[in-house]
């Protein structure tokens, strides 16, 4: 039933058409009967006259239910950051659930690629409209994208993307410059003949892992610079703190560097070992506006943390799903996030 309102904009829109209301609300619901010229000219109308018909009112009246899967890795005792995607999914949600859309949830181990491909099985036995996929592990992701795009499932990215694949929309950092932005920092805090460490912790670290394109990029901007600072590269594979703290001893001992750079939120790992060593004259940059770094900014052990909104991502991603197929507009491929810069004086005012 179309609210008062609606109805006085279908009689205009009818009006102008010189065509019945029942013409148009059938052109709105998108029901058989109606000529392709004259669904031409009421489109244009209501084009012209930038209507928008009461949303709710037609989903409540199609009753049709919208299907969405979320599939990223779960917060660990290692590293928070998962639970801030999860958190603006969940805002999102909650505001659009009355249009008919239903959200299942796919929590894969980060340390453990079979546990991603366990939870894509489960998504694929369902009739899901759409998937939101954080993208760790390429080579299974891949794969999950193109057999989602044989079952008409559309995949929205977050957090990272995949050079060879184009799914519904990426929603995130723009990871190359993200890394040449903390070369950009990292360039004022040490001398130019110092030495720099950039350390990588995850258990997957292929060509295309995120990480990589932000060491890419942190090179990158050094190389432009023509700076002439010496850049190690540190990849340590396994994640838990009694190996990043051997893997440190076993390095510092016999280096003298000036900064590390951790290409991810695992940066207050090292914060950490510094603490418990004392260790004061190497500055410190990583990732993510997480409870687990903001100690050691506070107390001013971690330098920078760049931080690239994952609740937001969260957020939109779901929204992207919600205007494909509830509003059927348009959506950008790309959705670029800010890359913001958090220091001590500022984390207070932060809005993740």
């Amino acid at each position: 039933m179309l609210k008062k309102t609606e109805l006085s904009g279908v009689k205009e829109i009818a009006r102008r058409a010189n065509v019945s209301i029942a013409t148009v609300d059938r052109v709105l619901h998108n029901r058989p009967g109606v000529s392709v010229k004259t669904k031409e000219k009421i489109d244009a109308i209501i084009k012209e006259m930038d209507y928008k018909p009461n949303l709710l009112a037609r989903r409540l009246a199609s009753r049709k239910v919208f299907k969405f899967a979320v599939l990223i890795p779960k917060e660990s005792k290692e590293t928070e950051y998962w639970k801030a995607p999860l958190e603006g999914i969940r805002a999102a949600w909650s505001e659009i659930q009355l249009y008919g859309v239903e959200v299942s949830f796919f929590l894969y181990d980060l340390n453990d690629r079979s546990t991603f491909n366990q939870e894509a099985e489960k998504i694929w036995k369902e009739n899901f409209n759409g998937v939101i996929v954080a993208p760790s592990f390429i080579s299974e992701s891949t794969t999950f994208f193109k057999k989602c795009e044989e079952l008409k499932i559309k995949c929205v990215f977050i957090n990272s993307d995949i050079s060879n694949v184009r799914p519904l929309s990426y929603i995130g950092p723009d990871l190359f410059q993200s890394g040449k932005l903390a070369g950009n920092l990292c360039k004022y805090l040490i001398s130019e003949k110092g030495k720099a460490l950039v350390l990588n912790i995850s258990r997957e670290l292929d060509s295309e892992h995120h990480l990589r394109k932000k060491e890419a990029g942190f090179k990158a901007h050094f190389d432009e610079a023509r700076a002439k600072v010496d850049i190690e590269v540190m990849s340590l594979y396994n994640t838990d703190y009694d190996s990043v703290t051997k893997a440190l001893d076993a390095y510092l001992q016999s280096n003298t560097i000036d900064l590390i750079f951790v290409t991810n939120s695992r940066v207050f790992t090292v914060a950490k070992y510094f603490e418990e060593n004392n260790i004061r004259g190497i500055k410190l940059v990583g990732y993510d506006y997480l409870r687990q770094n903001l100690q050691y900014v506070e107390n001013d052990i971690i330098d920078f943390l760049i931080c690239q909104k994952p609740i937001e991502q969260g957020y939109q991603a779901l929204l992207t799903l919600y205007d494909y197929f509830i509003n059927q507009s348009s959506v950008d491929k790309i959705q670029f996030m800010p890359i913001d810069i958090i220091t001590k004086e500022n984390y207070r005012f932060y809005k993740n």
